[in-house]
């Protein structure tokens, strides 16, 4: 082959022989970037995240007390000079500034940045690695911060997704792995500060917690998830054979609809091998209207299964309770009488399929185990920033636009690739239900007393619909159809206001002061009314978000008229949240409609105008005095619905390693035990058990407070007020995969339903009167706490033993908890959260082996959890010598 021939293969390649280094490199330069020598930088070019410290220092700059430091590392295996390309990626956390002549990092728009080569590059040299320091804003402590899907453009070419940032699954435990981002092994990483006390958790820490959790036996074969009120158990009877199924015997005091309310918890029944057969052992179910709504009494014995309640509800939670009473692995229940009601009337979980979209068959499974755990209330977020995932008859942008994200930089086609879901549209974190996928859920979730509770986020968190209106708005008018074009916009073109919302868009708020947003949000509640109605469900809740505006419209001609005007009562820029708010629900009221929203947008309103009928979710932290927020819009007589992040965001990682997923501002280790404390009647008493995020005390002081005028600042609940209920919450902004979602949720989920449906006798009651409560305080009393411990001890045996079996078997791929483990002298001894849950160790790269108590063992050594199906397995974790 001839020199020029040679020359001219290699740079199709992307690559040059030594010795025509410079020509080749000449050539790209002189011709441009092609389609092929961007795909072979894609696959070639290796790219690895480094945080190196979260621990401000001089790094941080003059003034500022909080950033880290981190590189991005890019490595060519072949010397390489073209610098007409860039590199798009997601940074979670603003870039503050860039220590390299060789390269810029620019913010594009939310967490999109774009890494360019200046003209200071000097090409890469064959597998010499090129390093970009930077310094973020605030922290970067989970390795999961690191997002996927790094890509390359060059002009008009075809973007390309760069090989090595592209998630990998793990094959044994099924969960995602980012091979770009280096893993953390020093303790800078992980600290925010100097004074951060959080220890990052090991095996150590976790074998010396889960010492106090007993492996027990005995409270499992009667035990029910979630805890009865009452339930007596027959000592020494032998139990009862279900193996060959059941048969129902209704009185004839039951309706069609008891009958047709009890089919879903017979499927569960069913699936966990106990159908419904003649000559099955005798289910027989009676009326008593004495019972309240979704009461129910279940007595089981040899000679059949007796159970009491008023109507379908009550029927339902029965034979669910009976499910969850059964042992999978012969098929019988314990001898039992329970008594049972509900604590809370709302039992709610809020899934974020916004941020990454999670398809409707996903949310059929997930309704399954709603239904299966007496979770009645699905929160359903389908409207934010990042996406739009319902279909609006008459509105097809929403859909078309707002669905999904790829590289548009015009956003004509789609939004901006956000959360590194990087260039092209057809991925599984794009998408939207159909209208027939809608009604589908609703009727799914209705037929197992579950209510869908739609969520579109306003009049922030709203840049979906924002930019699919302003997609809408260009076409109509290219078309020059200028009314049809300004119909439902909801962006004044002339607001030159200059804001960073949490996410960091500054283009994602509606502006509340044009008629045009009004019209869209009416259009909106219309047609997902109508779905509700198609489906035999009105529409009865909807959430408007109302969280977090970021400081919008101050520079808009068209609030300023507005303002102006005064038509409305607004008389300032300050009163324009609240006007929308306001104005929102009542549109809703008359609809016949209950608005929701988060609570510090609802907090914005003024009382008396807003309907008698609010609900109010409320997720102001605890260990920052949020009780005091909560109690306040509690006295409002609104329905206040705890939503802590402290305690029920389940995108918290579960134990405090960033070896683990999920966001982590408000708690860095939140596990299914820490739920199981919680005490949801006395917030403020949780400080008596709890730290903060730096795992220092905090008090929480909820004594009557005014300020200089005698005006109440904070104040305790009034006597005959309490909260209607609690919701855990699943924003999806590290959770993109239908695994990842199992993950986070389960078996969390399992214990936000023992706290909604049962309170717990070791409780600290409510004193309304108000106290003071620290670690010291001494309302939560030794009594209470040893109470509170031997409680734990008996559902974490009826889990590990007898529950997350039933979870294998419905195909959810919840979190298998990592073993807590120790070696002393040369022998291993370990432990899981979940007693029962069997262990699996190996030293070095050895075999895994079934651990035994005792083995003896060398170092190095790792242990992980089994799943009893033994199809999955926990994150393995190495064991340090003591």
């Amino acid at each position: 082959m001839k020199r020029t021939q040679l020359a001219a293969a290699l740079l199709v390649l992307g690559l040059t022989a030594c010795s025509d280094k410079d020509a080749a490199n000449q050539s790209v330069l002189a011709q441009g970037m092609t389609q092929t020598v961007l795909d072979s930088l894609g696959q070639q070019l290796d790219v690895k995240y480094e945080v190196i410290t979260n621990v401000p220092g001089t790094h941080c700059g003059e003034g500022k007390d909080r950033c880290f430091k981190a590189a991005i590392h890019l490595t060519h295996p072949e010397d390489f000079s073209a610098s007409d390309w860039s590199i798009y990626f997601s940074q979670m956390r603003p870039v503050l500034k860039v220590d390299s002549e060789q390269f810029t990092i620019t913010h594009v728009k939310g967490d999109l940045y774009r890494l360019s080569p200046t003209e200071k590059f000097q090409g890469f040299k064959a597998g010499q690695q090129i390093s970009i320091p930077f310094v973020g804003d605030l922290w970067q402590l989970s390795e999961s911060d690191g997002m996927p899907n790094y890509y390359l453009t060059s002009g008009e070419l075809s973007p390309v997704v760069i090989a090595s940032t592209k998630l990998h699954v793990d094959a044994d435990t099924g969960m995602e792995v980012r091979p770009h981002v280096l893993p953390f092994e020093r303790a800078e990483q992980y600290l925010r500060r100097e004074s951060d006390k959080l220890k990052w958790s090991d095996a150590g820490d976790i074998y010396t917690a889960n010492e106090q959790t007993a492996l027990e036996s005995a409270a499992v074969a009667p035990g029910i998830i979630p805890s009865p009120s009452s339930i007596f158990v027959a000592a020494g009877a032998a139990p009862v054979d279900m193996s060959a199924g059941i048969s129902l015997n209704w009185d004839s005091s039951a309706t069609q609809a008891d009958k047709l309310a009890a089919d879903a918890a017979l499927l569960r029944l069913s699936v966990l091998g106990v159908p419904a057969a003649d000559g099955g052992l005798p289910v027989s179910l009676s009326v008593d209207k004495g019972l309240e709504d979704e009461s129910y009494r279940l007595v089981t014995g040899q000679d059949g299964i007796k159970i009491e309640a008023a109507g379908g509800k009550g029927f339902n939670h029965a034979l669910v309770s009976l499910a969850s009473l059964l042992d999978t692995s012969n098929k019988t229940v314990a001898v039992v009488t329970v008594e049972d009601s509900p604590r809370y009337a709302y039992r709610g979980l809020h899934i974020d399929v916004s941020r990454n979209f999670h398809d409707k068959q996903q949310m059929l499974k997930l309704l399954d185990q709603m239904h299966a755990y007496k979770l009645n209330q699905l929160h359903l977020h389908m409207g934010d920033d990042e996406g739009w995932r319902l279909e609006i008859d008459g509105l097809p942008e929403l859909t078309d636009i707002g669905s999904k994200r790829c590289h548009d930089l015009q956003e004509r086609s789609c939004l901006l690739p956000q959360l590194g879901s990087g260039p092209e549209a057809d991925v599984d974190v794009n998408g939207y239900y159909s209208k027939q996928d809608y009604v589908e859920l609703l009727q799914y979730a209705a037929a197992r007393q579950i209510r869908v509770i739609p969520s579109m986020d306003m009049p922030g968190h709203s840049r979906a619909a924002v930019k699919a209106m302003e997609a809408r708005y260009h076409t109509f008018m290219e078309q020059g159809k200028e009314e049809l074009a300004r119909q439902y916009l909801l962006t004044d073109f002339e607001d030159k206001t200059q804001y960073s919302s949490i996410q960091y868009y500054d283009d994602n708020t509606l502006n509340v002061c044009m008629e045009s947003t009004f019209v869209f949000i009416d259009k909106v509640i219309d047609e997902i009314a109508a779905l509700h109605k198609q489906a035999g469900l009105p529409l009865e809740l909807y959430h408007i978000g109302a969280d977090e505006t970021a400081g919008a419209w101050v520079k808009s001609p068209a609030c300023e008229a507005f303002v102006a005007n005064n038509d409305q009562g607004v008389t300032s820029m300050d009163e324009l949240g609240p006007y929308f708010i306001e104005r929102i629900s009542h549109i809703l009221e008359q609809k016949g409609i209950e608005v929701a929203g988060w609570s510090d947008g609802m907090g914005h309103t003024r009382v008396e105008k807003m309907p008698a009928e609010s609900q109010t979710h409320l997720w102001d932290t605890l260990a920052s005095g949020g009780h005091k927020n909560a109690h306040k819009q509690v006295n409002y007589g609104w329905d206040a619905v705890l939503s802590s992040p402290d305690v029920l965001y389940f995108d918290f990682p579960y134990e405090a390693t960033p070896k683990e997923h999920g966001y982590y501002w408000a708690q860095r280790r939140n596990n299914s035990q820490r739920i199981f404390n919680f005490m949801p009647d006395n917030l403020p008493a949780n400080a008596e058990q709890w730290t903060d995020l730096e795992d220092l005390p905090y008090e929480a002081d909820d004594t009557l407070k005014k300020d200089d005028k005698g005006n109440v600042v904070s104040a305790p609940i009034a006597k005959g007020k309490g909260f209607i209920g609690m919701q855990g919450q699943l924003w999806s902004e590290t959770v993109r995969s239908d695994q990842m979602v199992d993950y986070m949720l389960f078996p969390r989920t399992l214990m936000l339903a023992e706290r909604a449906w049962h309170k717990a006798s070791w409780e600290v009651p409510y004193r309304h009167q108000g106290a003071v409560y620290n670690q010291s305080s001494g309302y939560f009393t030794p009594e209470m706490r040893s109470a509170q411990a031997r409680d734990w001890q008996r559902v974490a045996n009826i889990l590990g033993q007898k529950e997350l079996a039933k979870l294998d078997i419905a195909g959810v791929e919840y979190r298998l908890p990592t073993p807590g483990a120790v070696v002393r002298e040369g022998k291993l001894f370990a432990n899981t959260i979940f007693p029962g849950l069997q262990v699996e160790y190996r030293s070095g790269e050895g075999e895994w082996q079934v651990y035994t108590p005792g083995a003896e063992v060398s170092l190095p050594v790792a242990v992980r959890s089994v799943a009893p199906d033994n199809k999955r397995r926990s994150r393995a974790v190495w064991v340090g010598q003591q």
